[in-house]
Parts: C-alpha cells; sequence; structure tokens
C-alpha cells in the first residue's frame, strides 16, 4: 500500500508538479487548481462566430457579465483578430473596440482580474490605465519591439505565446527540426529577455495553431509535460480551434465536445490556465479534474 501511495503522489506531482503563483497588483495567487480564462472578442471577424462581440456596448458587457457568472478567473478582452488572414486593423481602432469594454467591467466588476488580448505595446499601455491586470501577447513582444519593456514599466504579468511569423504569414511556417526543443529555446530567451525588462510574472502560451500544422499541435498537446520544466504557469488555449474541429470534421459551432475532451488532456498534462470560449463547461472539466487529482 506505501509503494502505491508513493507511485500515486510522485504520478500526481508529474500532473501538476508544482505549486505556480502569480502577482497581481500586490496579491500573490496560488494556482491551488487550474484557472479558466473566458474569452470577449470585441471583433467582426474571429473565427468562432459565437465570440465575435462589436455591438453596442450594452451586449458587450452581457457577454462579459456571462463569462463572470459562469466562473471565468480571467476575462480576455481582445479586439484585434488573430485568425489566419483576418483584416489589419489600426491602433486607434482597437483602442476604439477595447478601452471602453475595460472600463466597463471594472466599473461593474472591480475585483475581477482582466486580460488585454493585444500585441501593440501602445494599446497595452491605455488598456492597463484603463484597469487591465495582465497583457496577453499573442507575438510574446516579436511584432512590437517595445511591448516587452513596456510592460516591465508596468509591473505586471505578461503572457507570452510562442508563434512564427504573424497572422498573415504562420501558416506557411511550420517548418521545424525539433519542435519541443525548438519553442523551448524560444521560450527560455524569452524568459530571460522578460526579466531583463523587470517582468517579475510570465506565463507561457504554447500557440496552438498558431504557425503549427495539425499533427504539432497534437505533438505539443501529447507532450505538454515537458515545458513545465521552465517552472512557470502554462496557458493552453485551444478552444473550438480547427485542430479539433477540422480533425472532427465539424465547424468551430460543433466543437465544443472535442475542446472539452482536450482540455481534459491539457489539465492532465499540467495547464495552469484554460482560455476558452465555454467556461462553464471548462470550470466542470476542471472540478472534474480535481476530483480525480486533488
Amino acid at each position: 500500500m506505501a509503494a502505491n501511495n508513493q507511485f500515486q503522489s510522485k504520478f500526481e506531482d508529474n500532473l501538476f508538479p508544482v505549486k505556480k503563483t502569480l502577482r497581481l497588483k500586490g496579491k500573490l495567487h496560488y494556482f491551488s487548481r487550474p484557472w479558466v480564462m473566458g474569452i470577449l472578442n470585441v471583433t467582426p471577424d474571429s473565427f468562432y462566430a459565437g465570440s465575435r462581440s462589436l455591438g453596442p456596448l450594452d451586449q458587450t458587457k452581457a457577454k462579459a457579465a456571462k463569462l463572470i457568472a459562469e466562473g471565468a478567473d480571467i476575462v480576455d478582452v481582445g479586439g484585434y483578430s488573430s485568425r489566419p488572414n483576418a483584416s489589419d486593423i489600426s491602433v486607434t481602432e482597437e483602442l476604439r473596440r477595447v478601452i471602453p469594454v475595460i472600463e466597463a467591467i471594472k466599473i461593474s466588476y472591480p475585483n475581477v482580474i482582466v486580460s488585454v488580448d493585444t500585441f501593440r505595446h501602445d494599446v497595452a499601455e491605455r488598456a492597463v490605465a484603463a484597469g487591465a491586470d495582465i497583457v496577453n501577447d499573442i507575438s510574446g513582444g516579436q511584432l512590437d519591439k517595445k511591448m516587452i519593456s513596456t510592460v516591465g514599466k508596468m509591473e505586471i504579468p505578461f503572457i507570452c505565446m510562442h508563434m512564427q511569423g504573424n497572422p498573415l504569414t504562420m501558416q506557411g511556417l511550420t517548418d521545424y527540426n525539433h519542435l519541443e526543443k525548438e519553442i523551448t529555446d524560444y521560450f527560455s530567451r524569452k524568459l530571460k529577455e522578460c526579466r531583463e525588462a523587470g517582468i517579475k510574472d510570465v506565463i507561457l502560451d504554447l500557440g496552438f495553431g498558431f504557425a503549427k500544422n495539425l499533427a504539432q499541435n497534437y505533438c505539443l498537446l501529447k507532450h505538454l509535460d515537458y515545458f513545465n520544466l521552465l517552472g512557470v504557469p502554462i496557458l493552453v488555449g485551444i478552444s473550438r480551434k480547427s485542430m479539433i474541429y477540422k480533425f472532427l470534421e465539424v465547424g468551430p459551432e460543433d466543437a465544443l465536445n472535442g475542446t472539452t475532451a482536450l482540455n481534459m488532456a491539457a489539465l492532465i498534462g499540467g495547464a495552469c490556465m484554460l482560455r476558452v470560449h465555454d467556461v462553464k463547461e471548462a470550470k466542470e472539466t476542471i472540478n472534474l479534474f480535481k476530483k480525480l487529482y486533488p
């Protein structure tokens, strides 16, 4: 019996290896259980129609209220669609989309954590001034060389994603000699750059669907625990993505069941955070995961 308990302990340590932390405005948060980031796209052209919200502010606020009511730990507000071949928009337009929404959420829900999904340092700066707590950059500072230094000066957490190229070119940039090693090397360099800039808390996002083909996406998910060696929280964002709906031969609107299945795989691999369109289902998945691995 003792040997079995020892094996179970080691197995569970591998699933959720060390207790990761996140400092937000002077408060230290422990990932005693994984968090859910609810997606709030203030765009007309996101890949999943159910996540689009570019109507009256009251409608967007209602969507945010639903995410919060269902238990979102973070609301991620984005005004620039990063789907392949999405239309480019100006900084002015991106600000027009996201700033009123962030301000409205913070007025109604001052204790809710808000992240801004942007790769532009000036949008990040204005968003934090409006109340955003975290910057979520799909390019990890690659598309705007001022981003990392700006976040460092603001002393807030940074979500650093891996992507090659940009949303217009990434689909053709899927050549890797050793997928896991190259992404780990990228994150090692980024962590050093972030720390030198004064960013104390970095969350890593492997960038499922960004410059990765179908096989590579599943390879990364299968070997997610490999990236726990970096010692920082891992975010997984696979909600309703093409790696699910194309494989199942359905559309994004029918990819919730597949999302739930792969979110459980991500939790078993050590994900500290799930970025999702469907908060209620993600919270239920986490509850079941914690029942299996308390």
